[in-house]
């Protein structure tokens, strides 16, 4: 098998898109050839069977000169592949769905998240496939859609040691309002107030238009005196998130983009007890849905379930951590992921 892989960004140290060159890598192992298109390109270490062309955006190049560079790439390396796997962007098979159409490449497109624009509409015609981690993860009708679990390195989240300390939060993600930390953030003041001792990181970096947000924020920690208690730790490299983990008792995510985020189940795998308003973990949740699931926006209901997990003995949060790693080992395996993707292009 010969792919070509189009994403956003290579380079494992990103804080959100760090864990895709750990992709690329599994997919080296199952391929002749890997050539990979990305927007922009930091550091990479990729077996010798890969390519990196970067449009240029580590350059500052403009968007008229992403898209001929995509084009040139496309042609000039016409050769190298025969199949196309589009990581998250659907206008990428917009621009270039029907020369691969016509040039007799089977297209494949990932995409996990709630919402559904024309662009992805019509990326669901040209494609031959489409990938998703769970059925709420594409909210788009169609026929090409298979379900595959998400894609986690359970080598790399490994369980933690069992000796942290209770009451260690953690929550990971970019500074943003779908990710609703407010509500977080009222839930630890309304423990404080039952004088439950706390401790929350907040790991994420914040993208330009979202800093005006990110010092809300802060200042609403200062206003409500949690300073001590909650720490905005910024963009962590995705290599050294698992050390975080490691650090860590519980994982919380409020996010409400209704696609299961990936962080949720690093957390898992990594043997922590999980909360998610997010309805996309139900189903990773299990028998614990109605403990670890918590009503989006509602900080008394959090507030709650974080008391019932603190209040657990050792023994019931390592049993519900070690359930909740073998859902990711079972369902959510890197390894058994990429080997899915392959089997379903060797059907088409």
């Amino acid at each position: 098998m010969k792919l070509l892989i189009v994403t956003q960004k290579i380079d494992k140290n990103d804080d959100i898109l760090g864990f895709f060159h750990g992709w690329v890598a599994e997919f080296a192992k199952h391929c002749e050839k890997v050539t990979v298109i990305t927007l922009g390109a930091g550091e990479y270490d990729l077996p010798r069977n890969v390519e990196v062309l970067s449009l240029g955006k580590e350059e500052g190049k403009s968007c008229l000169k992403y898209t001929l560079n995509f084009y040139k790439y496309i042609w000039s390396k016409r050769k190298d592949y025969d199949d196309v796997f589009v990581h998250m962007n659907p206008e990428y098979v917009v621009l270039g769905g029907i020369f691969w159409r016509i040039t007799g490449k089977k297209i494949g497109l990932w995409y996990m998240h709630k919402s559904v624009n024309f662009k992805l509409r019509i990326a669901e015609k040209l494609t031959h496939t489409i990938f998703s981690a769970t059925k709420e993860s594409f909210r788009l009708k169609t026929k090409k859609l298979n379900i595959t679990g998400h894609g986690i390195d359970i080598n790399k989240f490994s369980l933690r040691n069992e000796s942290v300390s209770v009451g260690k939060i953690i929550t990971i993600g970019r500074i943003s309002p779908i990710k609703d930390y407010d509500t977080l953030i009222d839930a630890i003041e309304i423990l404080q107030k039952d004088n439950v001792r706390i401790q929350l990181d907040i790991l994420g970096g914040s993208r330009s238009l979202y800093q005006n947000y990110l010092k809300e924020l802060k200042q609403k920690v200062k206003d409500k005196n949690l300073s001590d208690q909650i720490n905005f730790v910024g963009a962590v490299p995705n290599n050294d998130i698992v050390d975080y983990l490691h650090q860590s008792d519980l994982f919380i995510n409020t996010s409400q983009t209704g696609s299961l985020d990936k962080a949720i189940l690093e957390a898992m795998a990594c043997g922590l007890i999980v909360l998610s308003s997010n309805d996309s973990s139900k189903n990773v949740f299990g028998k614990y849905k109605d403990r670890l699931f918590f009503e989006s926006g509602d900080s008394l209901d959090l507030s709650q379930k974080i008391s019932e997990v603190i209040s657990l003995t050792s023994n019931e949060r390592k049993n519900i951590g070690l359930d909740l790693r073998r859902e990711v080992e079972k369902n959510h395996n890197l390894e058994e992921l990429i080997k899915k993707i392959i089997f379903i292009y060797q059907k088409i």
